[in-house]
């Protein structure tokens, strides 16, 4: 296990650097690293990282800062170690999250079919809907604790992995991490970035590509607090030596039909099949285009398209997400019942007790399906989780019926809402009435790529 450096004279104290930095100075590399390694020793008290994280806050890290704190927090445990036959073919991505965000579970097995590596650690979530880890453990028997020797047999065997963050992985994020979600101190683009960033760079990834999301149903709200905090993300990792770029994409609507954990493994799977929503398919390709293409396995970005269509249509993909469940822990039985087209999958998936559609009360265009509002009515239905301790409701959450741009009658279903309750809590129709909404005349454009903008 590697671990930070510590050149700091001893006269320095943690409360000599709380103040250094509450009163608006930079930190120096040393002073960053004594920090960072005084939090994984527990040298640094509770009171103090909490004063620590919002004098930084407060002041803010600039870029030299921030590269210190994420190659100390990456060095402050494990780094893994790949084959080096793998060199060149080792890539991942990160979303800053999204409202029926369920991309990485399309995309990684899509990567793996195409004759990638991808060990990807993911999170979950803490808001309105569940993330990564908690849409998979929707299916039975699958496991995201899965240490990096087993990693490297599944990427071995199946090319991809998804799991949650070990023990001996960035072990400085988990306890800022924790503290931050406490003490307010969430909101900081030095503390995302380096959280984010030491975690990919101890995959000992070769690409990188970054989804950050601006908009309603986005952590980071504005297209200006979103380019801010991916390119700060982008400068980061490539100074690590992880080529990396971002794509800037909207999220005032929600992705794809499905919102909720069981809904979106659904989802995932029809995507796998081809059968799945044209957004969240054209999302896939442009971000996975984008590695296979800096991976130079192919020429164009129009190639790497075609080439993950072909493993979509060929059914290569499904098959790797077939082994990968497998391999994290499903049955064979399982996994091949769910990735089977002829089977309901609802007799493995958990679903929500009960049904209820919800109608338009006017006839017009689709012009908006507010992301944000639709997270809040299925976080209100139990999809989420507000304390880390709460527990999820797997099969709850929405389907929408309807897309951005559709015409409507008044009386057509918009939205299926799956609840555990015998009856849909008022509150989740108030706020899902707001979130629709229609006018009489069309929109100009229908199909515009969430991508705006490419940070490299």
């Amino acid at each position: 296990m590697a671990t930070t450096g510590n050149s700091v004279p001893k006269s320095i104290s943690i409360l000599d650097l709380i103040v250094k930095k509450r009163q608006g100075m930079a930190l120096t590399k040393e002073e960053i690293e004594y920090f960072v390694q005084g939090v994984v020793d527990d040298a640094v008290a509770k009171e103090q990282l909490g004063s620590m994280l919002m004098a930084t806050v407060l002041k803010g890290l600039d870029d030299f800062e921030t590269t210190c704190l994420t190659r100390a927090m990456m060095n402050s445990g494990e780094i893994m170690r790949w084959p080096e036959s793998w060199r060149g073919k080792i890539v991942d991505k990160h979303s800053t999250g999204g409202v029926g965000d369920k991309i990485s579970l399309v995309l990684a097995p899509i990567l793996a079919s195409c004759g990638m590596k991808v060990p990807m650690v993911s999170g979950r979530g803490l808001g309105h809907t569940g993330g990564t880890l908690d849409k998979l453990e929707s299916i039975p028997g699958f496991s995201v604790a899965i240490n990096t020797a087993a990693m490297t047999r599944i990427l071995e065997d199946v090319g991809c992995c998804i799991v949650g963050q070990t023990e001996t992985l960035v072990p400085a994020d988990k306890k800022i991490y924790a503290m931050r979600d406490v003490t307010g101190t969430v909101e900081s683009v030095g503390l995302i970035a380096a959280s984010i960033i030491s975690k990919k760079a101890a995959e000992n990834l070769d690409f990188l590509i970054l989804d950050v999301k601006c908009g309603k149903g986005s952590t980071t709200g504005s297209k200006e607090d979103a380019l801010v905090l991916g390119t700060r993300m982008v400068n980061i990792a490539n100074g690590l030596g992880i080529n990396t770029i971002a794509l800037l994409t909207e999220m005032n609507n929600p992705i794809g039909q499905a919102i909720g954990n069981a809904l979106e493994v659904a989802e995932s799977l029809n995507c796998l099949h081809n059968k799945g929503p044209s957004d969240v398919m054209k999302l896939v390709c442009q971000l996975g285009g984008q590695l296979l293409y800096r991976a130079g396995l192919t020429q164009t970005i129009e190639e790497s398209y075609d080439m993950m269509e072909a493993r979509v249509r060929d059914g290569a993909a499904i098959d790797c997400f077939r082994r990968m469940l497998v391999a994290q822990g499903a049955t064979e039985d399982t996994a091949k019942r769910l990735c089977d087209p002829e089977n309901d999958i609802w007799t493995i998936l958990p679903r929500a007790k009960h049904m209820t559609e919800l109608k338009s009360e006017k006839k017009g265009f689709v012009q908006e399906i507010d992301s944000k509002l639709c997270a809040v009515a299925s976080g209100k239905l139990g999809a989420g989780r507000s304390k880390w301790d709460d527990v999820i409701k797997f099969g709850v959450g929405l389907m929408l019926q309807v897309c951005v741009g559709d015409a409507v009658e008044k009386g057509d279903v918009w939205v299926q809402i799956h609840h555990d309750s015998d009856d849909v809590p008022a509150e989740v129709v108030t706020v899902l009435e707001q979130a629709l909404v229609v006018k009489d005349q069309p929109l100009a454009e229908t199909n515009k790529s969430r991508v705006i903008e490419i940070i490299a």
